[in-house]
């Protein structure tokens, strides 16, 4: 078989999936180091109010207001269809409301999205307490606190489900 350029002997029957999973689509691709950083991550919400709280006040994320709100969301903020959060790295946090939202199981430990979780870092002697404050605010743990040699974590669930984990490196 004549693939992309390369001949390819199969000695199994192999799925079309796996031939396109092994194949690159073009050899043109980005530059190591292209991409800069995360820019920002968008979750869709089931209660706006609830989330709000929740990254704002519990895990202490500033709430962009205002000017601060970039122009293209400003429309969607003030009727509260759109809260957007930033970290102190700079990354961005959207919450989409969308109040029909239900996972397709009710059980928040079945994945019901590609995506795994959201960490978050926290410096090394400030993870026991943050730990602490998810535990004086009734959230609860989904697994940990976990140590590792890259370091601790702790996994949790948001108001709608989705898994977060705080995790710091190596003390």
């Amino acid at each position: 078989m004549i693939l992309a350029g390369f001949a390819i002997t199969l000695s199994k029957p192999v799925t079309a999936i796996a031939l396109m999973l092994a194949t690159p689509l073009s050899t043109s691709v980005l530059a190591q180091g292209t991409l800069r950083r995360v820019h920002h991550i968008a979750l869709n919400v089931r209660d706006m109010e609830a989330s709000r709280q929740f990254y704002g006040t519990l895990l202490g994320l500033h709430e962009l207001r205002g000017e601060e709100v970039p122009e293209t969301l400003k429309e969607l903020v003030e009727q509260g269809k759109v809260a957007n959060f930033i970290t102190p790295d700079g990354t961005v946090l959207d919450l989409f409301w969308e109040p029909e939202l239900l996972p397709p199981n009710p059980d928040p430990e079945q994945q019901f999205t590609r995506a795994n979780h959201l960490a978050f870092e926290i410096e090394s002697s400030l993870f026991d307490s943050a730990v602490e404050v998810l535990r004086q605010n009734q959230v609860a743990i989904a697994h940990g606190p976990v140590s590792r040699p890259t370091g601790q974590g702790v996994y949790f669930y948001d108001p709608d489900g989705f898994l977060i984990e705080i995790r710091c490196d190596p003390a």
